[in-house]
């Protein structure tokens, strides 16, 4: 699986600011996003792809794993040429305002794409572009579509059904669990936190951080907690104890598929932090 799918951390950083790619690297997040779109003002669109593609072409391949660039949307001046530039080089480009449609599967075709859902169309249509062939993951772009509603970004439960429709698409299309939005407070631990949690109750398997003091504490929000390790290697034992056994119980509930496969995603996530840990 690519970083794009495993990731639980993404980091942005502009696409502007070549001297703080290296930093971001180093900064713990499993993943960097260079961003062509928000962070660089038009005027400067040609020069900052010019800069991140010569950064790229200089870095190491384990290094170059650890990339995602976010690319200008579909109908925008800089869409083909940000394609046609970064798609060679990285393992996944993010692909802002993704809608469904032949521009999605065509830049698809060329590059994994985290598809970052951020306008009512794309909500609505969330399961297609999740469906869509080469599309690796789903992000919530949380800020833009609550402008486009007139709500408050941080009004959770205004943005509940919209977050829950990623959900739902990713895991018809058999996708990992939605990338959460950003939390633009910095300095707001606490509320980091909370937000991140609340998306992790919903099937949220990752976030999106704008620096580098945000990593940390989403990181250890979506890792496997100690009581879910615990619980999950309770039940795998209890199957290796009783393999001809028709039912099973657990701390006096029963074990059926759904229970046993959700025991079996914690241990694998759980191996997997443990193996990050070893690096």
């Amino acid at each position: 699986m690519s970083i794009a799918s495993q990731a639980r951390t993404f980091l942005f950083v502009p696409g502007s600011r070549p001297e703080r790619f290296a930093k971001a690297l180093a900064s713990g997040a499993d993943a960097i996003v260079i961003d062509l779109e928000d962070a660089v003002l038009p005027d400067d669109k040609s020069s900052a792809r010019r800069a991140v593609v010569t950064w790229l072409d200089g870095i190491a391949p384990a290094e170059l794993d650890r990339v995602v660039v976010r690319i200008n949307a579909a109908g925008t001046a800089w869409h083909g040429d940000d394609l046609d530039a970064i798609a060679p080089r990285v393992g996944a480009v993010m692909v802002a305002k993704a809608e469904t449609g032949v521009a999605l599967a065509d830049a698809a075709r060329l590059v994994p794409v985290i598809a970052l859902i951020e306008t009512a169309s794309s909500v609505l249509d969330a399961r297609a572009i999740a469906a869509t062939a080469g599309v690796a993951r789903l992000a919530f772009g949380s800020f833009d579509l609550a402008n486009e509603l007139g709500i408050d970004p941080l009004e959770a439960d205004a943005l509940r059904s919209s977050r829950m429709a990623l959900v739902l698409a990713s895991a018809a299309a058999g996708l990992p669990g939605p990338i959460d939005g950003v939390r633009a407070a910095i300095d707001d631990a606490d509320g980091l936190r909370a937000e991140t949690q609340a998306a992790r109750r919903l099937g949220y398997t990752a976030k999106l951080c704008i620096h580098p003091r945000q990593v940390a504490d989403v990181d250890e929000v979506l890792r496997p907690s100690a009581e879910e390790i615990a619980w999950a290697t309770r039940i795998l034992a209890a199957l290796l104890d009783q393999p001809t056994a028709g039912v099973v119980t657990v701390d006096g509930r029963m074990v059926d598929k759904p229970v046993i496969d959700r025991a079996h995603r914690i241990e694998a996530s759980s191996a997997r932090v443990q193996k990050e840990n070893e690096r």
